[in-house]
């Protein structure tokens, strides 16, 4: 693993553009088909939200092949949504997507040690939000906590799905070399997240105001926020590969992933 600079979480993000930039049309098309997939498996019941989220490292690491693909001088195609469906690997990408659910579900379930079950009750659809069910309930003070025990949840699987798939790791000796990467690349990790912040949520707030005093128009704010949004959660999965490239180095070659 390599120990790097704190400015190198900046180039990450700045990296995320670079490879969007080369392929928009291949990112665009790959991600269209991830919406779609995940629209299919919405009319599903219950099971459906369930199985979206499990399935989530999955799909991150499409995206991120894709930017591997590029890197070898190769186009994104769009076959590469389901790379990470087959053998050996899906079986334990798999059980890395139900421990993200399991974990997931804890950490949420956990803030009713702040606010007595008030935020928990309302993510899982049990109350509506509203001014009188959260009246004199510490939902701020919930959702911090929650998202405090959830960091380290997420140094743990951030980098698990690449090294089960490239370096061939089990499942939890990948969570661990995972966990302590990421706390190794504390500072660089806070930069990539304060600049993502500022892109994905400063950012987009501004225009949407913007665009509001220009037009007056919520359907024209529609049509340029929602196109928008989408270009920057491409850019953003993009911006994985590069974050593990800088740590772990380039994958070693393994068979051609656009066949399947």
């Amino acid at each position: 693993m390599n120990q790097i600079p704190a400015n190198t979480g900046w180039l990450w993000v700045k990296q995320g553009f670079q490879y969007f930039i080369k392929q928009p049309m291949e990112f665009s098309t790959l991600f269209l088909g991830y919406l779609i997939f995940m629209l299919i498996l919405s009319i599903i019941p219950h099971f459906g939200q369930i199985l979206a989220f499990v399935l989530l490292p999955l799909f991150t690491l499409s995206f991120m092949q894709a930017c591997r693909e590029i890197d070898q001088g190769k186009r994104a195609h769009p076959r590469l949504l389901f790379y990470s469906f087959r053998p050996p690997q899906v079986g334990q990408l798999i059980q890395l997507g139900l421990l993200y659910l399991i974990t997931a579900i804890a950490v949420l379930a956990a803030s009713a040690l702040i606010d007595g079950g008030v935020f928990w009750k309302i993510i899982s659809g049990q109350l509506e939000l509203n001014e009188q069910n959260i009246e004199g309930a510490n939902i701020t003070g919930a959702m911090l906590f929650s998202m405090v025990l959830y960091v380290p949840a997420l140094m743990a699987f951030w980098f698990a799905g690449p090294l089960i798939t490239w370096q061939q790791m089990s499942l939890f000796k990948a969570i661990f070399y995972s966990f302590f990467a990421t706390l190794r690349s504390t500072r660089a990790f806070l930069i990539y997240g304060l600049a993502w912040f500022a892109l994905a949520g400063i950012l987009p707030t501004m225009i949407s105001v913007i665009i509001a005093l220009l037009t007056g128009s919520p359907n024209m704010m529609v049509l340029v926020m929602v196109p928008f949004s989408m270009i920057l959660t491409i850019i953003l999965y993009c911006s994985f590969y590069p974050t593990y490239k800088s740590i772990f180095g380039e994958p070693d070659a393994i068979e051609p992933s656009t066949v399947l």
